[in-house]
């Protein structure tokens, strides 16, 4: 065992010694050691009870023969960091908790890892850290929330953090009043877990458990439903199994198992941060991974699930309707997916997904009558994006996936959002946010509030916006982000003035500044970068060291 290292032999008593100290037997000392990375904490909604799913955890890995070792990991709650200065550390946290769970990991010589996971940035750090470690590890989330409701709602219409977004939006335009904004921001959020929508915390979740490293219902079953300790106490069990069997991540994070975390991607219509922490979990891997793969993908696979912000539905309609393992069983059958994959259940993805059903085709619609015979995601390209550029095109209106208009340029998010709110954007216009990438940001903050208000004003048929920062899950209308090179690198968002038009046509994948090339030049020849908004510290350090969004923004 791997833990030989720090307990076995005459020259480990003094280790040994250590562990008697926190009261470890002989017995448990000898046994595989399991270490649990628990990201638990007060500020995090998803993460308040990741103490009880990780007590389960530690149940489960004595009952399979081994012996449980929490430790503590980091962790952002995006919602709360939104719209101010806390947001650019989000996605630098995503590096810190993979860099912490292999400093645990390799320090303390565990045999197997348990990561207990739920909210945004979290997932990917920690299945990036599972990759580049290489050892038996099983990742468990705390699940979803519950969607919420308000007395004032018609017809019994679910509520969701993005609806509080979208009701400041109506306030501001007299659609809602100070009255109804309170009783929604009372009801929205109502128990603890993910959010409740397919934002990019239970995208991630989905898309760990169809790639093969989350136990089946890692992705859906409900934060507050008992079967979620259940299966808490299952991954605890089947990684100490993963350890006796050796399956490690490189057995299962094959080439094919990231064509099928995409496919599921597209069918369920994720968050377009999946396509920002795929590329660095395939890096880790060593799987080769580009944003091409993303066209090529959603092409070949329709888009069956239209779950907040894209529709009605929320995670535990999905669960209800037979979960993430109805998704692939429709894929498969089809013949859409490679169901041959090894997964942490010590079966192949078809054996996982044998039994599995569609309870509800209005939420999971069938391969035959999908949403859209299109996944949910594009990645486009033009000349103001050479590199590409995502949008979740599954929640963008008809009318908005061919769309021209003058350029409306802002330096920062903040600056975009005073004018939404003031009514300086009119019907038509294209809102640049620019220098809000990985390096100019630095950290590409997601701007879930500019977003929400143009949707709460009812200006999601009529303004697009685009960005080198990125989105929110939660994000709906033509909102495009991830644009590549980042202004910060001098690339051609850089150069967008007032007024220049810009064509989007999501159907053909394109998107183009309509400005003569010598134009172009010209700006560019008189183009210097601004000053770093943030000059020591870790986010200083992490501008310098970061790859562009579509490389997965990994420090290098």
């Amino acid at each position: 065992m791997r833990s030989d290292s720090v307990k076995k032999g005459l020259e480990r008593a003094p280790h040994r010694s250590l562990f008697k100290a926190m009261g470890y037997t002989d017995e448990e000392i000898a046994r595989p050691l399991i270490g649990i990375a628990n990201p638990a904490n007060g500020i995090i909604p998803g993460h308040v009870h990741l103490d009880l799913i990780t007590a389960a955890v530690e149940k489960g890995v004595y009952l399979g023969g081994g012996t449980p070792i929490p430790f503590g990991v980091i962790g952002v709650c995006d919602g709360i960091a939104m719209n101010h200065e806390g947001m650019k550390y989000s996605l630098g946290s995503r590096e810190i908790i993979a860099d912490s769970i292999e400093i645990m990991a390799k320090a303390h010589a565990f045999d197997g890892l348990v990561l207990v996971t739920n909210c945004d940035k979290i997932v990917p750090g920690m299945l990036m850290a599972a990759a580049r470690l290489n050892i038996p590890t099983v990742v468990v989330s705390g699940g979803p929330m519950m969607a919420g409701s308000h007395p004032g709602a018609k017809g019994g219409d679910k509520l969701d953090l993005v609806s509080v977004f979208e009701a400041v939006g109506k306030v501001k335009t007299g659609a809602m009043s100070q009255e109804e904004l309170a009783l929604v921001e009372d009801e929205a959020c109502p128990t603890c877990g993910s959010c409740a929508g397919m934002f990019t915390a239970n995208s991630m979740n989905c898309l760990t458990e169809a790639i093969g490293m989350g136990m089946p219902g890692n992705g859906t079953i409900p934060a507050v439903k008992s079967a979620r300790l259940r299966l808490a106490k299952l991954a605890g069990m089947r990684a100490v199994a993963c350890v006796r069997e050796n399956l490690t991540p490189d057995k299962i994070l094959t080439p094919q198992a990231f064509a099928n975390a995409l496919a599921v991607d597209m069918a369920l219509g994720c968050s377009t941060n999946t396509v920002l922490h795929l590329p660095a979990i395939a890096r880790e891997a060593g799987v080769p991974f580009s944003l091409d793969m993303v066209n090529v993908i959603a092409k070949k696979i329709p888009n069956l699930c239209r779950l907040s912000p894209a529709g009605a539905h929320r995670i535990e309609d999905l669960d209800r309707a037979g979960g993430v393992s109805a998704v692939l069983k429709s894929l498969a059958d089809a013949g859409l997916i490679n169901a041959d994959c090894m997964t942490v259940t010590g079966n192949t993805l078809s054996k996982n997904i044998m039994a599995a059903k569609v309870w509800d085709d209005s939420v999971i619609r069938s391969v035959e009558n999908p949403y859209s015979k299109r996944g949910g995601l594009a990645v486009l390209k033009g000349n103001i994006a050479p590199d590409g550029c995502v949008v979740k095109q599954s929640a963008v209106v008809e009318e908005m996936l061919i769309h021209s208009g003058p350029a409306r340029v802002f330096e920062s998010e903040e600056d975009a959002t005073e004018a939404i709110l003031s009514g300086q954007i009119k019907k038509g216009d294209v809102v640049v946010i620019r220098y809000e990438g990985p390096r100019g940001g630095p950290g590409m903050r997601e701007m879930l509030t500019p977003t929400s208000v143009i949707c709460g004003m009812g200006l999601d048929a009529s303004v697009a916006l685009i960005t080198d920062g990125r989105f929110s899950g939660g994000t709906r209308g033509a909102a495009i982000g991830h644009i590549s090179p980042e202004a910060m690198s001098g690339g051609p968002l850089a150069l967008v003035e007032e007024g220049d038009i810009i064509a989007i046509n999501i159907v053909e994948r394109s998107i183009n500044l309509k400005v003569d090339d010598a134009v172009l030049a010209q700006r560019k020849s008189a183009w210097t970068p601004p000053a770093p908004k943030i000059s020591r510290g870790y986010m200083a350090r992490y501008a310098r060291a970061v790859s562009s969004a579509d490389k997965g923004a990994v420090v290098e």
